[in-house]
């Protein structure tokens, strides 16, 4: 089997990210690329789905409805988790 260089441009921080996962798994980048490589082979195409992230119409819904919250002058806000637990509590009681 010949072997030959691929060179590629890649951001520094990905790709230190990318090896810290690397290393932790037991394999270096080569390895790593070698696996990317023969699993498109093997499948005919890239080896993960792709996708575009398009919300379905209840996230949509509820985007919409915290953009409205966030504007209204009318909405109570809290500073803190704890001061939100509290006011949901003395309503309770």
């Amino acid at each position: 089997m010949s072997t030959m260089n691929l060179n590629i441009r890649i951001d520094k921080d990905i790709k230190e990210q990318a090896e810290m996962i690397f290393s932790e798994l037991g394999i270096n980048m080569t390895t790593a690329i070698n696996m990317f490589l023969r699993s498109t082979i093997r499948e005919h195409g890239i080896p993960f789905t792709l996708k575009l992230d398009i919300p379905n119409e209840t996230t949509v819904a509820a985007i919409e409805e915290g953009r409205r919250i966030a504007v209204d002058p009318n909405v109570k806000g809290y500073s803190s988790a704890a001061a939100w637990k509290a006011a949901i509590e003395d309503e309770l009681c």
